[in-house]
This record gives C-alpha cells, structure tokens and sequence, in this order.
C-alpha cells in the first residue's frame, strides 16, 4: 500500500472519530439541557378494555410513592427516576402495562392500561377473587363488583397455570369466553360448579336444573346443542319437567325428569321467559351462524329422536351431524 493510500485511509477514519465525537456532544448537551428544564405538569391515563376502573389516579400516586409527582410543577426532571417509577408500577397486580416519560412539552406522563377480570372463582374453601385472561389471579376489589361468569369448587385456594390446575384453569377460560360473547348464555347462566372429577356443571337462571356440561372442550357444539333442546323441548314442556339435562356426550341431549312438576302457572311463566330469550337470541342467529360456520337451528333438529310418553324417566335429543 503506498504513502497517499496510508493517508487517505488516516483522514477518513479522523472524520468519522470527529463525526462522532461531534454527535456524541451534542447528543450530551441536548440531554444536559433537557435535565435542566423543569416539569410542567402531570397527566395520568388509564385505559381499561372493559371500561370497568380498578384502579385511580391516586393508586398511581401511591405506589409509584415518589414526592416529586404530588407536586411535579417546577421539579427539575432530571429529578425523576422514571425507571424506578415504571419497575413499581409495573409489579402491581392491576396493571398489564405501564409506561413513564416526558412530553415535548415537558409534562410528565403516566400511561397505564389495566388487566382485564373475565371470571370470578370461588375455591372449595370459600375464598374468592378474579383471573383475567391468561389465567393470572387478581384480588376483589372494594370499588366496585363487576357482573362476571362465576365459577364455584375450584380445587386450590390459589391459581397455579401448571399442571392439573393448569389444565382446569384452560377448561374454565374455554367456558368463560363462550358465555361472555353470547348474549343468550350470559343471561340464561348463573353460575358453573366444577365437580371433584374436575367437569363442569351450569346453574341456569330460567329453570330448576343442572346442566351436565363434561369438560370444557367443544364448547361451541354443546352449547348449540343445548339451545336446541331449550328451543325444541324445554320451551313446551316447561322449565322445570328435567331436573338434568346433560349434553356432554357427542350428538345427543338426554334430560332425566324430577319426581314432582312445578305448578302450572310457574310453568307457564318460566316458558314465557325463556322463549323471550330465545326470540331474543335468534334474531342474531343469521350473524353468529355465519361468523362460527355453524348451520342454523331450524336445520339441524332433523335428527331428533325422542323416547316417547310420560311413564319414562328421561328423554333423549339426538341432534343430526353436518
């Protein structure tokens, strides 16, 4: 390599070092002068996806428990610890994400969106609190109580998402995100009581029965099935003529009658009930069945085998496959 080739190569690698050193004075001159100015403000948002507030601004104050954000007008920012503010708030049990930071205008920001409850579990020693959508527990809260699939029995007195509780847990979301997007199951359903074998059994609101349900696999098709044999048998014999229904086995609904009838004009008024569900339901059947793929339900009663007369114990629906 000759001379000029040498010098060349020097005074390129100089103007690189002096572009960035360059960079990097300014770089720390812009963070020096931004360290001096002063905070102008406070803003704290919540975002909640349910629209159901469990926590305030002054939660936010407390547990990010710093002096400077009771006060923040006129505090050099340079003050703020914003990483140890966002660690805090990042380990409390309502928040799924936070974020801490100034504004061009220098007001200091604090964005927070909250963790969503989606049940409410009961344990088999009488304990109670939420979990949100990944199975996380969260506590009750005292400002206020939201409508939610409640689900009593749960074998642990604490939600574990490994192993046998793990596996519940799953089952139980399965359940609960069905009921929560169908209007229909939302109001018709009470509560859902995990057996010791660890399936599911339905408290309905309209009627005297239990719902057998199994375990929480093909929720969508045991449902459907159900809401067959509500409309087809239930809506004309009444709500409280089978103690049990039970529909966790594939393609077919089996009620098991109860000794003794409600009176009749119970029984007419819980059919009126529940067929004002019904109507209510189906007027959204065309929309479901085409988001879910699911044939409509005058079309799938074809099938329908009935043990005939009164002198039997239970009836059996079996409902037609696609």
């Amino acid at each position: 390599m000759s001379i000029k080739d040498n010098i060349r190569k020097a005074l390129f690698v100089a103007v690189w070092c002096l572009m960035g050193a360059g960079m990097l004075l300014l770089l720390v001159a812009a963070i020096k002068k931004r360290n001096n100015k002063t905070c102008k403000g406070l803003r704290v948002e919540i975002q909640s996806p349910s629209q159901h507030y469990f926590i305030d601004r002054n939660d936010i104050v407390t547990i990010v428990s710093d002096s400077n954000i009771i006060k923040p007008n006129g505090k050099a920012i340079s003050s703020f610890n914003l990483m140890a503010m966002e660690d805090k708030l990042k380990k409390d049990v309502w928040i799924k994400k936070a974020e801490v930071f100034f504004d061009n205008n220098d007001i200091f920001r604090i964005s927070i969106t909250e963790k969503e409850p989606i049940a409410r579990i009961f344990t088999v020693g009488g304990n109670s609190f939420y979990i949100d959508s990944s199975g996380a527990q969260l506590p009750l809260s005292n400002k206020l109580a939201v409508r939610l699939p409640v689900f009593t029995g749960f074998p642990a007195e604490k939600i574990r998402l490994t192993g046998a509780d793990g596996l519940l847990v799953e089952q139980i979301k399965k359940i609960d995100q069905y009921i929560l997007n169908d209007s229909f199951w939302s109001a018709q359903i009470a509560q859902i009581d995990i057996t010791p074998n660890r399936t599911f059994e339905l408290v309905p609101v309209v009627g005297n029965h239990v719902i057998a349900f199994g375990d929480g696999n093909e929720c969508e098709k045991k449902f459907h099935h159900l809401f067959i044999f509500y409309k087809e048998v239930l809506s004309k014999t009444g709500f409280d003529k089978y103690a049990r229904i039970d529909v966790q086995y594939d393609g077919e609904v089996i009620g098991t009658k109860k000794a003794g009838l409600m009176k009749k004009p119970d029984s007419i008024q819980a059919v009126k009930n529940i067929a004002l569900m019904i109507k209510s339901a189906q007027q959204l059947q065309a929309d479901t069945a085409k988001r879910q793929n699911i044939k409509p339900l005058e079309n799938m009663g074809g099938d329908r085998n009935f043990r005939s007369g009164d002198e039997e114990d239970s009836l059996v629906v079996r409902i037609k496959k696609n």
